[in-house]
């Protein structure tokens, strides 16, 4: 269920075809974020649904990794098997990938 962050980089700089979904607030977001990355809060995953199951692969971070895997749970309890959290979320992104992405 869960993928890591150097993993997710890999994925990304290869071109792959990836929902990269950040699941934090807004205002989270607007602190800190992944360029590439796309804003849907947790409370609007279900509104969502067809975007994922429409994406080729879904990867979902937040800030350290627990919302994520409750939106992961979430999806795959929804048939999407792709959908995946990235471990630690965008602090552990901040401190082993992109240190220019600031750490809150």
């Amino acid at each position: 269920m869960e993928v890591e962050p150097r993993e997710v980089k890999e994925l990304l700089d290869a071109g792959q075809s990836v929902l990269f979904v950040d699941v934090r607030e807004p205002w989270e977001y607007e602190t800190s974020h992944v360029e590439g990355s796309t804003l849907i809060p947790l409370r609007e995953i279900p509104a969502n649904l067809v975007r994922f199951r429409e994406a080729t692969e879904v990867i979902v971070f937040c800030h350290h990794g627990m919302r994520s895997l409750d939106a992961v749970a979430w999806l795959r309890r929804q048939g999407i098997e792709r959908a995946r959290s990235m471990s630690g979320g965008i602090d552990r992104w901040s401190l082993e990938v992109d240190a220019r992405v600031p750490r809150y």
